[in-house]
């Protein structure tokens, strides 16, 4: 008997372990975590309804312009997160900061931030390539790209590459290549305007 309770409790905590419970404490629902699948040659991916985003967790690093602190896309509980890949290296993130850092500028007040990983690259030539350009959103410093491991088989060697989360940091949108504010902005706004909450899913509709 003592045996069954066992894995009884057992049971019961794998499923909470899969489990989340919303802000607002309305029941739990199944967390998803996000995994890539190649586009087939598409190089921008959009994910809806909201149910159907797999989350991003655990994705941190070195701060690139402060060595002795760490910062990741939990720091921004409750925030749209723009995580843009990039290297100083990369002539392509060259023309598009200048749109990432506008995005920025224009969306942070309402609850929207940019996150970049700075991968393959040289610290102090990431931050002269950052301060050339009067970049105020924070870096991750991940030369190896280890934290790319969080986005779950997100190809590595595509540069730049931008990836928006929505407020649960589920991935709504990706961009491979060179992102534009025309097409980042649209998204962007549409996450800002989602429901901070989401009703569950009625009952299928009968025949």
């Amino acid at each position: 008997m003592r045996r069954k309770v066992v894995l009884l409790l057992a049971a019961c905590a794998l499923l909470a372990g899969c489990s989340f419970r919303s802000p607002d404490g309305s029941a739990p629902s199944q967390v998803r975590e996000f995994t890539f699948v190649a586009p087939g040659g598409e190089t921008r991916l959009t994910y809806d309804p909201p149910q159907t985003r797999g989350r991003v967790t655990g994705l941190s690093g070195e701060d690139l312009m402060n060595p002795d602190r760490r910062i990741g896309v939990d720091d921004f509980s409750g925030q749209i997160v723009v995580l843009n890949i990039w290297g100083s290296w990369c002539g392509p993130c060259r023309e598009e900061i200048p749109d990432l850092q506008q995005t920025y500028a224009q969306t942070r007040e309402r609850g929207a931030v940019v996150l970049g990983i700075d991968v393959r690259d040289d610290r102090q030539a990431a931050q002269d390539f950052l301060r050339a350009r009067a970049v105020a959103y924070p870096s991750i410093f991940d030369p190896a790209g280890r934290s790319l491991v969080a986005l779950g088989g997100f190809p590595p060697n595509v540069v730049p590459s931008t990836i928006v989360l929505d407020r649960r940091h589920r991935v709504a949108a990706v961009f491979l290549g060179a992102v534009r504010i025309s097409e980042l902005r649209p998204v962007v706004d549409r996450l800002l305007a989602e429901p901070a909450t989401e009703s569950p899913p009625g009952p299928p509709d009968r025949p």
